[in-house]
């Protein structure tokens, strides 16, 4: 029953959809989930911040953040294992909830890639310069920015070249970014204990694990960043169609993506705060993900260039990993008729969807482009933004993870557990988060930029903008292309969740 709707719109020859099934294994899939966060640009990016409003409480917040995420894999688990569809929350939503709530969390998923992509490849080119010398070119717009393009159009080719060698380009990035990441956290923590830094060292302690220790907005504020970190490990989900066991392997990428995330997170993180202390990364943190370029010189003196090259490598990895769920989301809501028929396209060749890959990519420079003229805070403020979709679709995809198996919560008390109670409680945190959110970014003063955009900040005023584009977007398909509309919600098939009906 699960794969009525998929199969009719597939080929009735070869494999689903035509993607290349068992491209990759189940490390590739768990390192392009890795990736797909960017831990090394993520945690540059929010570490100023967070401390700013936690203190050395910092750790403790990436350890709260980290349990809603892994709630929202689980989900993420248990619905592969029944529907085995790259569009993942998309295919997912609509079999549970119909097709309205289906569409929006497809849009929201296209969206985020669209948002975060031009920035990711910014950075990469930025850090890739700092660690070559090149500072005076990081200056320069025009030369920054069509290095960026450029960027992100050689790694949309590896994407459609194929994903087995998207794979093996991401084990690369990987291992340099946490090799890189591991040095520096090594080289800080003894210069902390060895009496030998250069900046107001803190020693570590166990207390900062805590994360009500200051309770609070404050707290509130540093989880919605804390999130952002995570956000991205689904990635290995979306290629469920072309990864070996696809049933369970790219559910437990997706799980132990956050697992490794949480250790380097809380690791890094410890050996940031203690060496520069609080007092500096609060005075830092407006500088963003630059707050390691300045680090870098002082902890690792003349081997500044390993901690940019980490965070250049990492930014890199995940503007190619980034385009992924885009692209995979496009094609299934493509050949279940949600969107036009050519964004369903698959390249005979390389086995991958071509369309719908260089689409996203295009508009992703486009909006890259676009909002760098209006200013490079409207950029941030766009970063800003992706919050409300994150935890958008997150939510969404555990409360449909309950309500699709909700006739086999009561068979088990792992059931009730991990497939009804604990997605549900992410889904919660994820909306109080939301909530939040909504209501920090209503007041123009708590933006990146500080300005006013039609008296809301401008991360709000974008987030609306998207979801309404969406709304409209859905409503002229729905009249235009309706057989996707007449979809009707389903449950679970017992034979698949006990695992007996589909090959493992």
């Amino acid at each position: 029953m699960a794969d009525d709707t998929a199969d009719a719109a597939r080929p009735p020859d070869g494999p689903p959809s035509g993607l290349k099934p068992d491209a990759i294994g189940f490390v590739d899939a768990l390192v392009i989930g890795l990736n797909s966060t960017s831990p090394a640009y993520s945690l540059a990016a929010v570490i100023g911040p967070v401390v700013a409003l936690v203190g050395v409480y910092a750790p403790g917040v990436m350890v709260a953040s980290f349990v809603p995420m892994l709630l929202i894999a689980s989900a993420f688990y248990y619905l592969n294992k029944v529907d085995q569809d790259c569009g993942t929350t998309f295919s997912w939503v609509t079999r549970a909830m119909g097709p309205w709530a289906g569409w929006l969390g497809g849009w929201a998923i296209t969206m985020t890639g669209v948002l975060v992509v031009g920035s990711l490849a910014d950075v990469a080119v930025s850090f890739a310069l700092l660690a070559f010398g090149l500072d005076g070119w990081v200056d320069d717009d025009v030369v920054r920015q069509l290095l960026t393009v450029l960027l992100i159009l050689v790694m949309t080719a590896v994407c459609v070249i194929g994903t087995d060698l998207s794979a093996k380009v991401q084990n690369v990035l990987i291992l340099a970014q946490v090799v890189c990441l591991l040095a520096f956290a090594v080289v800080a923590l003894y210069r902390v204990y060895a009496a030998t830094g250069t900046l107001d060292s803190v020693d570590p302690s166990i207390s900062w694990l805590d994360p009500f220790g200051p309770g609070g907005s404050a707290l509130t504020g540093a989880l919605l960043l804390g999130v952002f970190i995570y956000w991205g490990w689904e990635s290995a989900v979306n290629l469920t169609e072309e990864v070996e066991n696809s049933a369970i392997a790219p559910g437990r990428a997706g799980v132990w993506s956050t697992v490794i995330l949480l250790v380097t997170y809380v690791s890094v993180g410890y050996a940031v705060v203690a060496y520069a202390g609080t007092a500096y990364l609060t005075d830092n943190a407006d500088d963003e993900e630059y707050i390691f370029a300045l680090l870098a010189g002082e902890v690792m003196g003349g081997w500044d260039w390993v901690v940019l090259l980490a965070v250049s490598t990492s930014a890199l990895a995940s503007t190619q990993t980034t385009i992924i769920p885009a692209s995979r989301t496009a094609l299934s809501m493509a050949r279940r008729h949600a969107l036009p028929a050519r964004f369903g396209h698959i390249a005979p060749r390389f086995r991958t969807p071509d369309v719908s890959t260089w689409w996203v990519a295009a508009i992703a420079i486009a909006w890259y482009v676009v909002v760098n003229e209006i200013s490079e805070n409207a950029l941030y403020d766009s970063l800003t933004a992706l919050s409300l979709l994150i935890a958008f679709y997150y939510a969404l995809t555990g409360v449909t993870c309950a309500v699709y198996h909700r006739r086999h919560l009561t068979e088990s008390v792992r059931h009730f557990l991990l497939i009804g109670l604990g997605p549900l409680t992410g889904a919660g945190l994820l909306v109080w988060l939301l909530v939040e959110s909504v209501s920090d970014m209503s007041d123009p003063a708590n933006s990146y930029s500080g300005v006013s955009w039609f008296g809301l900040g401008p991360p709000l005023v974008i987030g609306i903008g998207i979801a309404l584009t969406g709304v409209v977007l859905m409503v002229v398909l729905r009249l235009v292309k309706p057989a996707f509309w007449s979809e009707r919600p389903g449950v679970a098939d017992p034979d698949l969740v006990h695992g007996k009906g589909r090959e493992a």
